[in-house]
C-alpha cells in the first residue's frame, strides 16, 4: 500500500471553513486504518470518502492490536489509524459483543498504535443524536466510548453538532489535543484530503 506523509498546520489560508479551530502541528500518514468505538455506523463516512479520494486504508470495525502488528511485520506498517466513538445497541448486539469488550478491544489497540508512533484520531461525526441513540436510563455507553478514544489520540475530528455541550472541546484544551471541527458530512472528504495527499 501507497504511504503519504502531510504536516498539517490548522488555520492555514483556506481551511477555515472546514472548521480547523485549534493551531497546531500533526504529521499523519497512509495507510489508515478505520475502526469503531461501539459499533456504531460511522466509520462507514470515512470509508466512502478513503475509497473516493483513492486513499490508501483499511475499514475494519474489529481491528485489533494484533492486526497493526502484522501489518508491520509484513513491511506495511499503518501510518494512522481513525477511531470512530459512538455506541450502537444493535452493531454491538450484531457483532457479538459488549460495550466492555470494545473497550478493552480499543484500549489495546490503542497501546498498539502508541508503541508504534501510529498517530492516533479520535472522530465522532454523528452529532448529539449518536450519544444519546438508543440509551436507556443510565446507560452511558456512548460517553464511555468517548473517554476511551479522546485522551489518547493526537488528533481529534469532530462534527460540530456533536459538541453543543462543549465536551470534545474540554478534552482538547485538557490535553493540548489539536481539533477539528466540521458543520456537514460532506465536508468529512475535505478535512480528510486536508490531512492527507497523495
Amino acid at each position: 500500500m501507497r504511504r503519504s506523509t502531510v504536516l498539517i498546520v490548522f488555520l492555514l489560508a483556506g481551511v477555515v471553513a472546514a472548521g480547523w479551530v485549534q493551531a497546531a502541528e500533526v504529521e499523519v500518514k497512509l495507510p489508515v486504518l478505520v475502526t469503531s468505538c461501539g459499533q456504531s455506523p460511522g466509520p462507514v463516512k470515512f470509508k466512502v470518502f478513503l475509497k473516493r479520494l483513492k486513499y490508501d486504508h483499511v475499514y475494519d470495525l474489529g481491528a485489533t492490536a494484533e492486526l497493526l502488528d502484522a501489518a508491520k511485520q509484513e513491511g506495511k506498517p499503518f501510518g494512522s489509524v481513525i477511531i470512530v466513538t459512538g455506541a450502537s445497541l444493535k452493531g454491538m448486539g450484531a457483532a457479538g459483543v459488549s460495550i466492555g469488550d470494545e473497550l478493552k478491544r480499543v484500549e489495546a489497540l490503542i497501546e498498539a498504535a502508541k508503541k508504534q508512533a501510529v498517530v492516533v484520531i479520535g472522530a465522532h461525526v454523528e452529532g448529539m443524536a449518536r450519544r444519546a441513540q438508543g440509551a436507556a436510563a443510565g446507560d452511558n455507553s456512548d460517553e464511555m466510548s468517548i473517554d476511551a478514544v479522546y485522551p489518547r489520540s493526537e488528533l481529534l475530528i469532530v462534527r460540530k453538532d456533536g459538541n453543543e455541550d462543549g465536551r470534545f472541546t474540554k478534552i482538547s484544551e485538557a490535553g493540548g489535543i489539536p481539533v477539528i471541527e466540521f458543520e456537514k458530512n460532506m465536508e468529512l472528504g475535505s478535512v480528510l484530503e486536508k490531512l492527507y495527499t497523495n
